[in-house]
This record gives C-alpha cells, structure tokens and sequence, in this order.
C-alpha cells in the first residue's frame, strides 16, 4: 500500500493556501468601477497631453452629433476594458480549473482505452490511472460553480450571455449570436454541462469499483462489466468531448468556430493526461513502489507521450493553415488577435508542444531515461496549460492579458488540489490489481 509523506502533503496543502491568497489578491485588486477604469487609461495615456489637446482643438468645430458620437465610442471603450479586466481573475481561475480537470479526463479516456484495447502492458498501471482520474470529481465540482457564475453574470466571460444580445432593437443585439441562440442559452448550456459531467464521473466511479472488486472474485464477471462499460463511455466521450469543447472554450469566441476545434482540444488534454499517468508513476518509482513497472512500461507510456503531441501538431496546422491560407476576415480575426496580441504564447505554445518533444522524444534511449521524460513532461504540461490559456484569455481579457499573480496563484491552487486528490486516492487500495486477467502480461512485459 501507498503512504502519502507529509512532505507531499504538506507541498499541497501550501500551493493551495498560496493559491487562495493570490486569487483573493486578483479579485480585490480588479476595477470596481468606471473610474477606476478612467483612471487607469488616464494613466496610461499620461505624457500625450499635447496630443489630446491637439485632437480638442481639431474638434472645436466638429457638430454636436459627430461629438457625441466620439463620446460614446470612448464610453464603450471604456466599459469594454472594465469587463476585461473584472475577467481577468476569473478567467485566469477558468482556464487553470478547466485544465486540471481535463488532464483527469484524459487519464480517464486514456484508461477506457486500455479497458476496451485488453492491453496487456498496462494492468500494472491501472491504479496510477484511477488515482489521477480521481480528480474528476472535485474538479467537476468547482468548475461546475465557475459554470454558474458565468450564467447568473458574476462575470462576463461568455459575451453571448450579455443581456439583449438576442434581442432586436437591444443596444446588444448581435445577430450572428441570435442565430445561435436555440444551441447557445444558459438554460440548454448548462443542462449539457450537467451531464456530460455527471455521466463522466459516473463511469469513473463504477468502473474503479469493479476494477477493485475483481481483485476479491472468483470469475472476471467485473473485468467484462468493465470492458462493456469501457466501450459505451468512449462512444459517449467522442461526442461529449467535442460538444464540451464548443460549449466551455469555442463560445468564448461565439463568432468564430472551426470544425476541427473538437479533435484539437481532445489532442491536447488528452497527451497531458498520459504525461500525468508517466510523471506520478515515475514520482511512486523513485519511491520505491511499483515494483512491477519496467523501463518497458515507461518507454510505452513515453511512446504516447510523443506520438499525440506530434497528433497535436498536426492538427493545430491543419486548423492554423486552412484559416490562414483561405483568409476569410470573420475566421482568420482569431488567429491574427493572438499572433499580434499574444505572439510570445502563441508561438510558444508551437515550440513547447512540438518542438522540445520532438527533440527529447525522437530517440529510443530517451524515452526509457528518467530526468529526460520529465523533463520533457515539464514542458508538454507547461506548454498545454498555456494552449487552453490563448483559447480563452484573447476573447476575455483581450489585450490585458498577463502571466502574473492571479495566473500563476490558479495554477498554484488547483495543482495542489490536484496533488493532495491524486495522491491521497493511492493510499486508498493496493498499487497493483491483484485479479485482472492481463496482470501477469503485464508484470512481465517487455518492449
């Protein structure tokens, strides 16, 4: 059996409570009002003075209705930076809580995998799986909350939530969203939220129970629930995953969409949660558990590491290229707001996600090596989290984006969330099921 050290533990219990302090930190020192906005853009601007008095003096003649126009495109900048950065805070929780989330998911849709393929090399890894999917339930919970905030207008993260964006005549009135209306409303949005996370978490649930009561029975009648259970949730994750895609991420950008978005986001939670699968087993081996795991194992589990992030690259340029080459204005906006406004990430993403794999990954011998898979598992998760953070924040916070307190305190929190779930999920049942009936294979797979 697992013991979690009160060294891990304690490292949780600190990246949380640092995590709530940071996040507190951004709620509190968001704008609370137009003028502080007012403010703050005055500030900004401070050193043009000349150059506003020239532009009044070019105004002195200007018609009343063409200066009221003037001030009422200012008035709508000046509400437009207020909602993003009273978003900032809350994207920045968004975007780390929908990540840590989704890196179970993947272990959970990687595990399913296993169950239905009747692998034989990975029965031995199978505890490590259902440990990290473990989180599925707490972060389903909380991110569920952010789900609520957003429909009762705590924030503004979803622009087709706004009040009168469907309505004719509204001063908010946006007929491509209108258009969408029937798909995009609170109401059907957050019932597909609902149970998509509900039949998730119910899959995990059952399919660790009879993972674990194979190991006390006397036939493999729990294996074949397992593997029957295994195949209908994958048919339902294919769909729920791409929905869920849509829904959480894309509709943050309700003008844009890209039929390949749902692959792409599969692509890039789902090599983060094989990398998770490969950093904890290699942590419990340094500990010196998982006696039965062999450089086979970690060379198999480094194969996949590779292989998606290459899946990923490939689908990014398929979805970039497209975009880019037929250069249509209400498609192509997408990527050129993120290449101008956030070009250090978006490149960045590129060359963590494709790039350092290739070169650490590429050779055999690599992929057996501790420190390098690490290393190169530093880099995949790093580089993942800051893809889901140009998914969301350009369409959020715009151009106030920034990598600082508030970012780095989500991280911090639900990363030891994430470590004190997982790894107190472990302690909870033996490291190796004892009855599955690939164990043996497993234990004596070598590549």
């Amino acid at each position: 059996m697992y013991t979690f050290s009160s060294k891990l533990k304690t490292f949780s219990f600190v990246l949380m409570l640092i995590g709530v302090l940071g996040i507190g930190y951004g709620f509190l020192t968001s704008p609370k009002s137009i003028q502080d906005v007012e403010t703050l853009l005055a500030n900004e601007s401070h050193g043009h003075g000349n150059a506003h008095e020239s532009n009044a003096e070019k105004h002195v003649g200007v018609q009343n209705e063409e200066m009221q126009k003037l001030q009422a495109e200012h008035k709508e900048h000046v509400l437009h930076v207020f909602h993003q950065l009273q978003n900032k805070p809350w994207a920045s929780l968004y975007v780390a809580c929908l990540f840590f989330m989704l890196i179970s998911l993947g272990a959970l849709a990687f595990y399913a995998i296993q169950q239905v393929a009747q692998a034989g090399w990975s029965p031995v890894l199978f505890r490590v799986m259902q440990g990290i999917t473990s989180y599925l339930l707490p972060g389903s919970i909380i991110f569920f909350i952010l789900l609520l905030a957003s429909g009762f207008h705590l924030n503004h993260l979803f622009i087709w939530m706004n009040e009168g964006v469907t309505k004719i005549g509204h001063e908010n009135y946006d007929k491509m969203i209108a258009g969408k209306s029937g798909y995009l409303n609170f109401p059907f949005w957050i019932i597909r939220a609902i149970l998509f996370l509900t039949v998730w978490n119910l899959y995990r649930y059952f399919s660790r129970k009879n993972c674990l009561a194979q190991d006390e029975a006397n036939d493999n009648s729990c294996y074949k629930k397992n593997f029957k259970m295994s195949a209908a949730f994958l048919v339902f994750f294919i769909v729920s995953e791409s929905i869920m895609s849509w829904d959480w991420i894309m509709s943050v950008d309700p003008h844009w969409f890209s039929t390949l978005f749902g692959w792409y986001v599969f692509a890039s939670f789902f090599v983060s949660g094989i990398t998770a699968i490969q950093m904890v087993t290699l942590y419990l081996k340094s500990k010196g558990y998982l006696e039965n795991v062999n450089s086979s194992h970690i060379h198999d589990l480094s194969k996949f590491m590779f292989g998606i992030s290459v899946f990923w690259t490939y689908l990014w340029f398929s979805q970039f290229m497209l975009i880019w080459y037929a250069n249509i204005p209400e498609e192509v906006t997408y990527f050129i707001t993120r290449i101008n406004e956030y070009g250090i990430t978006f490149w960045g993403a590129v060359a963590m996600n494709f790039v350092f794999p290739i070169l650490l990954l590429i050779n055999t011998d690599f992929k057996r090596i501790a420190w390098i898979i690490v290393m190169a598992g530093l880099v995949i998760l790093i580089g993942h989290y800051i893809d889901f953070f140009n998914m969301i924040m350009p369409a959020t916070v715009g151009d106030r984006w920034l990598i600082g307190i508030p970012e780095i305190s989500a991280l911090a929190f639900f990363f030891g969330l994430f470590i004190y779930v997982v790894f107190n999920a472990l302690t909870k049942a033996p490291l190796v099921p004892k009855r599955n009936p690939f164990i043996e294979e497993s234990k004596h797979f070598h590549y």
